[in-house]
């Protein structure tokens, strides 16, 4: 409010989807007289993001729990729930949202990934599933309960086509290469 009030010109981006990130950068670009170079950004995200969504012809989709935050436990964007689906899986949950423990262990998810705002890959996989309580989740107990480094998912940007790669991979680990910033729980 303080910026309103001083007068000072500022650009503000709330992205929720991707079509609002494409329009985010367009902005961006255009404030920077870049505008042709913006739209070239735009359509190599496109065309990789459909490249990789045509690749994904399992008809079976993974319930898929990804969280931004452990403590509250809040779901992953809106974004993200585009980006898991466009991967071949099934978001769980409400984007952004915050959720207890025990009401994704009653969802039962396939796959969990964690990409906490700030940790990058630190997330403990181990720790949060240990305190809360997930030992007989499908996703545990399956051995796919992965970390993927917050900037591949949080920042709304072309950094976003690394973190669908890592999903892909996490999803459907048989069909997509495990790339860099994908991390998988090695023991509960």
């Amino acid at each position: 409010m303080e910026i309103l009030k001083a007068g000072v010109r500022f650009l503000g981006l709330a992205p929720k989807t991707l079509a609002d990130i494409y329009t985010d950068i367009a902005t961006i670009a255009g404030v920077l007289g870049a505008g042709e170079r913006g739209q070239c950004v735009i359509a190599d995200m496109q065309r990789e993001i459909e490249a990789l969504r045509a690749r994904v012809t399992s008809e079976q989709r993974p319930r898929v729990f990804c969280e931004e935050w452990g403590k509250p436990l809040i779901a992953s964007q809106k974004w993200v729930a585009e980006l898991v689906e466009i991967a071949g899986g099934e978001f769980m949950g409400e984007p952004g949202g915050r959720s207890s423990a025990e009401s994704v262990l009653a969802r039962a998810p396939e796959v969990v990934v964690a990409a906490w705002c700030g940790a990058g890959d630190r997330v403990p996989l181990q720790k949060i599933i240990r305190e809360r309580g997930w030992q007989e989740m499908p996703a545990v107990r399956a051995g796919r309960v992965y970390c993927i480094r917050d900037e591949l998912l949080n920042t709304p940007a072309p950094t976003l086509v690394h973190g669908l790669r890592a999903l892909a991979a996490a999803i459907h680990p048989d069909a997509f290469p495990q790339p860099e910033g994908l991390r998988c729980m090695v023991e509960v």
